[in-house]
């Protein structure tokens, strides 16, 4: 009986090997494979190579026109159908790979509206109200997020060795755009994190004792560290409760926590402190550069430790120069410093009539 001939790699597959072969995270790929499949699923499920850049573009105008998304939304989509054509199936979609990103191939498309927005912020009291709803991991988390300007996947991939008490730093690894940096390690946290790993390191030896202890390592390091993905500093600070066996290498591992436990934590946090705005774990990271920012530090220090590229994103926090101590008083307001002759400092404004306005 002969052996079965070996399956041809299915289209998804390759997507992925090309993927991992180009060092991409797993959340990118997860979220470019989903713009594929709708965009299979709007042209009835044509192979792509029967497609090109008219059929690209009908998908990306579907998107702003009909389904209203934002332009990030607009382009991450347009990024996603550039990598399956230019890496996967090998073609330049707009016949000339020198002028093939993504703004050629959203050149003549319908384009999503993208407003500038103010991040949302809490005040301090609001802060403190948040995160004293929360106990536990979730507040230990909340914790980072707010006192070291952490994003919330930099936070649930943070390892032990990624901690130094010493220095009182926090080392981020393949952060965003796959850059390091460093953050510090807020003295409020110091303590009940030492705690916390203690109680994981107890898990991970249990784990040991039977025989897993097993983490996912980046890239090529299983093969290049033997022996490191059972080693205490690889280790997550926030395992996950549960084990799992990988399907290629057979061992028992524990991923890290899904984000969806913390996040589901602060919005009912939020709630039971009372807030009557939208707060989520990414309005906890802006909170963090905005108050640094009230307190006086220099933009080039807060862009550094918010690892953004540009200076101009950590722009966005400027707007805290419209309000707080540090703020620019309106003139109105400054009427009420400066009475007119004769009269006791108080409200210019409430003059004949005030009440019934």
């Amino acid at each position: 009986m002969g052996m079965a001939a070996p399956r041809e790699p299915t289209l998804f597959g390759v997507f992925r090997r090309t993927m991992r072969t180009m060092h991409h995270s797993r959340r990118t790929e997860s979220a470019y494979l989903l713009w594929i499949r709708q965009f299979l699923r709007f042209h009835a499920r044509r192979h792509p190579s029967d497609m090109g850049l008219a059929e690209v573009q009908s998908f990306l105008g579907h998107l702003a026109l009909d389904r209203r998304v934002s332009a990030s939304t607009q382009n991450q989509a347009a990024a996603a159908l550039l990598f399956l054509y230019r890496h996967v199936l090998g073609r330049a979609l707009t016949g000339d790979p020198r002028d093939d990103g993504v703004r050629a191939i959203l050149a003549g498309v319908a384009m999503a509206k993208s407003p500038k927005r103010v991040p949302n912020v809490l005040d301090r009291p609001e802060v403190i109200a948040v995160i004293g709803e929360l106990r536990g991991v979730p507040w230990l988390a909340a914790s980072l997020l707010y006192g070291s300007g952490l994003r919330l996947a930099e936070c649930m991939t943070l390892r032990v060795k990624d901690i130094d008490f010493e220095r009182r730093e926090i080392r981020l690894r393949r952060g965003k755009g796959g850059d390091d940096r460093i953050t510090m390690l807020p003295a409020l946290v110091a303590e009940p994190l030492r705690e916390h790993l203690r109680t994981v390191r107890r898990r991970h030896q249990a784990d040991l004792e039977a025989g897993g202890g097993f983490v996912e390592l980046p890239e090529a390091l299983a093969v290049k560290l033997r022996g490191a993905a059972r080693e205490w500093i690889w280790q997550w600070v926030f395992p996950a409760t549960r084990r799992y066996r990988d399907r290629l290498t057979g061992e028992i591992r524990r991923h890290h926590l899904d984000c969806s436990v913390i996040q589901k934590a602060v919005v009912q946090a939020r709630r039971a402190a009372g807030i009557q705005r939208r707060a989520t774990c990414h309005t906890l990271r802006h909170s963090f550069a905005t108050h640094l920012l009230e307190d006086g530090y220099d933009i080039r220090t807060v862009q550094e430790l918010m690892g953004h590229k540009d200076v101009s994103t950590t722009q966005i926090y400027t707007h805290v120069l419209n309000r707080g101590r540090l703020g620019v008083l309106s003139p109105a307001d400054k009427l009420l410093l400066c009475p007119a002759a004769g009269e006791a400092p108080g409200n210019p404004f409430r003059g004949p009539g005030y009440e019934k306005t």
